[in-house]
C-alpha cells in the first residue's frame, strides 16, 4: 500500500515539471512584466498545432520540430508585444485582460475551423512509452522523467537571465518604473518587446512536451491558462524557483485526489490553491 501512494506522489512531481512548463512564461509576463495574458494558454495550444502541422505534413522529429519553431515563436512574441500589445501596456488594466482575451477568442475560434474540435496528440516514438523502474511496482516514465528535468532547466536559466544578465536587470527596471527607465536611456518599448519574445520562447517550449504528454484541442487554452495561473500564485508572482515548486504542489495535490476517485483529481488540486491563497496569499516562495 506504501508503493502505491509513493508512486502517486512521484508521478505528482513529475506532472509538476509539465504544470511548471506552463507557468514560467506566465510567470515572466504577469509576475515581472505585470502584463497579464490571458491569451497565455492559447498560445500554447497553438504551438501545439504547429508541432502537428510539422511533424506529420513535413515528418519533422518532434524535438527537431520544436527547435524549428522557438526563434519563430521568439519573433511572434517581440512582434506581438511591440505592435500591438504595447499600445496598452501602463493604460488601465482591464484593456489588458480585454486584448488578450480577444486574442484568445481569436485563436481559438481559428484552430476550430481549421482543424476542428478533435483531440488531436504528436507522436513521441519510443521515448513516449519507455519506463524506468524503481522496484516495488514503481515506476517511471522516461519522457515524464525528460521533461521534469527540462522544466527545471528552463526555471534556471530563466531565473540566470532575469538577475544574472544585463537584460534582466533592464527588464526588471522596467517593469519597475518605466518613466525612471526611459529617462536613463533605456527603451521600454524595446525591452518590453524582448521580454515577452522570451515568454513566447518559454510557451514553445512548454507546447513540445504537452504536445507528446497529453491530448489538445482548439478549447484546451484555458484549462492551461488556469493551471498556469494557479502555479505562478502558489509559488509567489515573479518567482521562477517558487514556480517549480507550486507545479509540483499542484501536480501532487491532483495525483494523491485522484487515488481516492478520479473525479477528485482536479478538485483537490483546486482545494490545494484556495488553502494556500487564503493562508499565504504571498505565495510559496515570493521573490521580494
Amino acid at each position: 500500500m506504501a508503493g502505491v501512494w509513493i508512486n502517486q506522489i512521484l508521478q505528482g512531481i513529475l506532472l509538476g515539471g509539465l504544470y511548471t512548463m506552463f507557468a514560467t512564461g506566465l510567470s515572466l509576463s504577469a509576475g515581472v512584466m505585470r502584463f497579464v495574458n490571458i491569451a497565455h494558454g492559447d498560445f500554447i495550444v497553438l504551438a501545439c498545432f504547429l508541432l502537428l502541422i510539422l511533424t506529420t505534413s513535413l515528418g519533422l522529429n518532434p524535438i527537431v520540430a520544436t527547435l524549428v519553431i522557438l526563434p519563430v515563436a521568439f519573433a511572434v512574441g517581440f512582434g506581438l508585444q511591440r505592435f500591438l500589445l504595447q499600445r496598452v501596456v501602463g493604460e488601465n488594466v482591464l484593456l489588458v485582460i480585454l486584448v488578450t482575451f480577444g486574442l484568445s477568442i481569436i485563436i481559438e475560434n481559428g484552430l476550430l475551423e481549421g482543424f476542428g474540435a478533435d483531440p488531436q496528440k504528436v507522436a513521441g516514438g519510443w521515448m513516449e512509452t519507455a519506463t524506468i523502474g524503481l522496484g516495488g511496482g514503481i515506476n517511471m516514465g522516461l519522457f515524464q522523467v525528460v521533461t521534469f528535468v527540462a522544466a527545471v532547466a528552463v526555471v534556471a536559466a530563466l531565473d540566470l537571465v532575469l538577475y544574472r544578465t544585463g537584460i534582466g536587470a533592464k527588464i526588471r527596471a522596467v517593469s519597475d518604473d518605466v518613466a525612471a527607465a526611459d529617462l536613463i536611456g533605456l527603451s521600454s518599448v524595446r525591452i518590453y518587446a524582448v521580454a515577452m519574445g522570451i515568454s513566447f520562447v518559454t510557451i514553445g517550449i512548454a507546447a513540445g512536451f504537452m504536445s507528446i504528454w497529453t491530448d489538445f484541442d482548439p478549447a484546451s487554452g484555458p484549462t492551461r491558462l488556469l493551471i498556469a495561473f494557479e502555479v505562478i500564485v502558489l509559488g509567489g508572482l515573479g518567482s521562477m524557483w517558487g514556480s517549480l515548486m507550486g507545479g509540483i504542489v499542484l501536480g501532487v495535490a491532483q495525483s494523491v485526489g485522484a487515488q481516492f476517485d478520479i473525479a477528485w483529481q482536479m478538485l483537490a488540486g483546486h482545494l490545494v490553491f484556495l488553502i494556500v491563497l487564503a493562508v499565504r496569499p504571498q505565495g510559496l516562495f515570493p521573490k521580494y
